[in-house]
């Protein structure tokens, strides 16, 4: 098996087999992580190649110093809130307190669902909500680094945040119940 070491290096040095051993390595994990970020999956799979195409620009910056899975999950990210800011009408502004609230199920709620329900049900989020859902509990952001990378104050994140987690309880309860479950 061959190193990503060797692989980067093959790539750097425009090696046409190297490049497409790095895609087909990491490609279906980082349309992962793009797929999150997006409703459609066409938009995620232009923010994949999008991404791709700064991976193979930037490959020369890589240290190899970390773990370059997670170098190429940053670029996947920053490219999905590239073009999620780049096809934005309109900025969610608004205040909530420094409490964050937690998403407090009652004790009858089933907590069993499949993977796509749940992957289905956080995609169709609004887009605003997504976003900071997914920086936040999946990527581990703080509402500091979010609001700088979204160019949103602080409280803006936090806001969106509590919004989108209020919505997930309530889709996450109909569907437990068996309901159509459909986000609006």
């Amino acid at each position: 098996m061959i190193s990503d070491e060797e692989i980067i290096k093959g790539c750097i040095n425009g090696d046409k087999k190297f490049q497409h051993l790095l895609y087909e390595k990491y490609a279906s994990s980082m349309l992962g992580v793009c797929i999150r970020y997006f409703k459609d999956t066409e938009e995620a799979e232009d923010a994949l190649q999008e991404g791709f195409i700064k991976v193979f620009k930037n490959l020369k910056k890589f240290r190899f110093e970390g773990s370059f899975e997670g170098w190429i999950r940053r670029i996947m990210i920053n490219t999905a809130l590239n073009y999620y800011r780049s096809n934005l009408k309109h900025y969610f502004h608004s205040d909530i307190t420094e409490n964050e609230n937690k998403i407090v199920f009652d004790k009858d709620f089933n907590q069993d669902f499949y993977v796509e329900d749940l992957l289905k049900i956080v995609r169709d989020l609004p887009p605003g909500y997504r976003m900071i859902f997914n920086l936040f509990e999946i990527e581990g952001y703080s509402h500091k680094e979010i609001a700088a990378q979204m160019k949103i104050s602080k409280n803006t994140s936090k806001s969106q945040l509590l919004k989108a987690r209020k919505l997930l309880q309530k889709k996450l309860t109909l569907l437990s119940k068996h309901e159509n479950v459909e986000v609006r």
